[in-house]
Formats: C-alpha cells, sequence, structure tokens
C-alpha cells in the first residue's frame, strides 16, 4: 500500500517530539519524508531515554519511522544552499526551531518560498511566532502550566497536575498536519504555496476552550473534580469491589438506567438527580450514595449489568489488559518497525479498511545522505 500521500515530498527539519510527529504522519500516509538533522548528534530526541533500541530511544523510533535522515549544518552556507537544493522540488517543509533561528540561518519562508513557490512552509511554534514570549523555549508541561490545562487536571485537594501524555506536541503536530494538507487542496486551485504557523499554546488553549469561555461569561473558574466531568454527572471513575472502572451516563435517560442497575429507582424522580442540571449542582450527594452501591460488587458484574442496558461505562485499563482485549486486538493498531522489530501503535487512519504497515523503520543518522544529496 502505497498511501495517498505517495508522489508527495516533504522536508522536515524537526526536532524533538512535535515537528517529527508530523514529518511521521505524513510518512505513514505514503510521503516522502526527507530529515535533516545536525551532524553533531542529530535529533536529540536520540538520545532520549533509556531504554534504547539500536542506539536511540524509542521516542525516536516511534516518531520517525518511514523517513531518510540527512545530515546539513544549517550554520554552514554550502549546506543551506544543499538544502535549497532539496526544497526546490519539494512540496512541504516541516520546521519546529525557535523563533528568529531560521530567519538568522537563511532558511525562512520567504527564503525557501524564493526557491519553490509552490512551497507549502510549515512552523511550528512553542508560544508563537509574535509576542514577548516568541523566542522563549517551551516544552510540553511548560504548555500545560501556561495554558491552564494543569489548572484543571487533578483532583481539588490536591496540586495542579501534569497530564502524562504529552497532548500539545502530539496535538501540534496534528494540527499543523491538518494545514498542510489544506494548503495542498488550496495549491491546486491557486498553483500558490502557503506558510502555516502553529503552536503548542494554540494547541493547549484549544484544549480549555469551553472552560476559557465559561469563565469569560460567568467569571467562575473551572475546578479541579479529579477523574469526574466538571458539568456531566455521573462521568467519572468509581471504585468497584476489585478494580476501578467508568460510569459515563451523559443523558437523562442513561442516568434513568443506571438508577435501575444500581437498584435505585427513587432517584429516576428525585428532584435533585432526574435532570443533569440538577445532578451537577448535588454532585457531592450523589456520587458518595453511588459508590457505596458499586463497592458491593465487582467490575466485571457492573460492565455486564450496564452492558445489558446501554448504560456506556467500561473498565480503566493497565496496558496489559488493553493489549489483551478482544476489541484492541480487532482494530489492528500494533505495527511492528522494519529493522528493530519494535511493536508501536500505527497511524490512526485506515483508508479503504487497510491501516497503514511501516515501509521503515527510523534512521540512523545521515543514513541517506549519500541516496538523498548524491
Amino acid at each position: 500500500m502505497q498511501g495517498p500521500l505517495a508522489g508527495i515530498k516533504v522536508i522536515e527539519i524537526g526536532q524533538a517530539l512535535a515537528g517529527p510527529l508530523a514529518g511521521a504522519i505524513l510518512a505513514d500516509m505514503g510521503a516522502d519524508v526527507v530529515k535533516i538533522e545536525k551532524p553533531d548528534g542529530g535529533d536529540d530526541a536520540r538520545g532520549w531515554g533509556p531504554p534504547f533500541v539500536e542506539e536511540s530511544s524509542i521516542m525516536f523510533h516511534v516518531t520517525n519511522r518511514n523517513k531518510r535522515s540527512v545530515t546539513l549544518d544549517m550554520k554552514n552556507a554550502a549546506d543551506v544552499e544543499k538544502l535549497k537544493t532539496l526544497v526546490r522540488d519539494a512540496d512541504i517543509l516541516i520546521q519546529n526551531l525557535r523563533s528568529g533561528v531560521v530567519a538568522a540561518l537563511g532558511v525562512g519562508p520567504k527564503d525557501m518560498m524564493a526557491v519553490n513557490p509552490r512551497l507549502i512552509y510549515c512552523s511550528i511554534w512553542a508560544f508563537g511566532p509574535k509576542g514577548p514570549l516568541s523566542k522563549a523555549p517551551g516544552f510540553d508541561p511548560l504548555l500545560q502550566a501556561f495554558s491552564g490545562v494543569m489548572m484543571q487536571t487533578g483532583r481539588a485537594e490536591d496540586p495542579p497536575t501534569f497530564c502524562a501524555p504529552a497532548i500539545n506536541d502530539k496535538a501540534t503536530a496534528q494540527w499543523c498536519v491538518i494545514g498542510a494538507l489544506a494548503a495542498l487542496q488550496q495549491r491546486h486551485v491557486t498553483g500558490k504555496g502557503c506558510v502555516i504557523d502553529t503552536s503548542l499554546l494554540d494547541s493547549a488553549a484549544s484544549w480549555v476552550d469551553t472552560s476559557l469561555a465559561t469563565y469569560r461569561v460567568t467569571g467562575d473558574l473551572a475546578p479541579r473534580t479529579g477523574t469526574a466531568a466538571p458539568s456531566i454527572v455521573p462521568y467519572q471513575v468509581f471504585e468497584t469491589a476489585d478494580k476501578p472502572m467508568v460510569i459515563a451516563a451523559g443523558y437523562d435517560r442513561l442516568f434513568h438506567r443506571c438508577a435501575q442497575v444500581l437498584g435505585r429507582p427513587e432517584w429516576i424522580t428525585d428532584e435533585r438527580f432526574a435532570r443533569g442540571r440538577d445532578r451537577a449542582v448535588h454532585r457531592e450527594v450523589l456520587i458518595p450514595m453511588m459508590q457505596d452501591v458499586v463497592r458491593t460488587k465487582t467490575r466485571a458484574e457492573w460492565i455486564a449489568a450496564f452492558e445489558a442496558v446501554g448504560v456506556p461505562c467500561g473498565p480503566v485499563n493497565t496496558f496489559v489488559e488493553l493489549s489483551e482485549t478482544e476489541q484492541f486486538k480487532a482494530v489492528d493498531l500494533i505495527r511492528k518497525l522494519p529493522g528493530s522489530g519494535l511493536d508501536v501503535i500505527g497511524l490512526p487512519i485506515s483508508f479503504d479498511g487497510q491501516r497503514p504497515h511501516p515501509r521503515s523503520g527510523a534512521p540512523k543518522l545521515g543514513e541517506h545522505n549519500d541516496e538523498v544529496l548524491g
């Protein structure tokens, strides 16, 4: 399977996670991605371990599959000219260097689009290309803190909490890809390239869009509610007799079924619980009563009972439990990287019922210098 982007050439000047992940998504969809790395050590993410496989970190392998590695020193004028030669027939360029660096090196959008007016030039920033923090370094936890995401994460009695997956890096990579694909479509009409800008701050703010909008209307700050949703009740983790589970009765009719399963039909007509807005107000009364009931049976027993009447619920899985579920096996997400044999999560998209398989593993530093540069 070649993929829908076969024939598209991408130049990635990417470090760490957001830029390389954007390149990896395009590569998984069939694009030819040439990764530009500095000669001395390459992408810093190569050393983000342990563990290491073939002298590179697991994260590097995951986010750099299907690419070709070329080493160029962007501080060397001759190497910048080599980059421009590669850009002449490229479709997309992705870079996530610090603001101001690309212009200083002579590899900014004006420089590259002068060489190739059809180029789609994508920049991934930390705080954005403008403003007092435009040149500040930015990593995911900094943006989770800056944007207010941390203030909403965790239990009310605990300090602000970091969300473990790098949600802002990964979201920004996805927004970058969305922008690049939209610009490709636009180029079909105009024949011209486009400059795409996105940032970790943009992505971080998008996670708290509803809470921020609520604040600007009411002046109320969203509280930390732990595993519970702030305005939908019940919509959270409960402890059973053995293992935790989630009950997500998001609509009134679902809560009514939930009450029946829990053996509390009187909750259906109780003015405090009958409607969603009332349950949200009386959360502190309802949830402890639900928790007392849920603790009386095992997770498997409750899941069977809730599923029988269509109440959304599910286990809080470990990675071991996830891997053993029939559903996880059925969606066929695991892919083996050629060469290293690593098991990784494949592209979260299927085309005509087929999920792409990696064509190659992550490249060694400068592995494709001769092949690409001649």
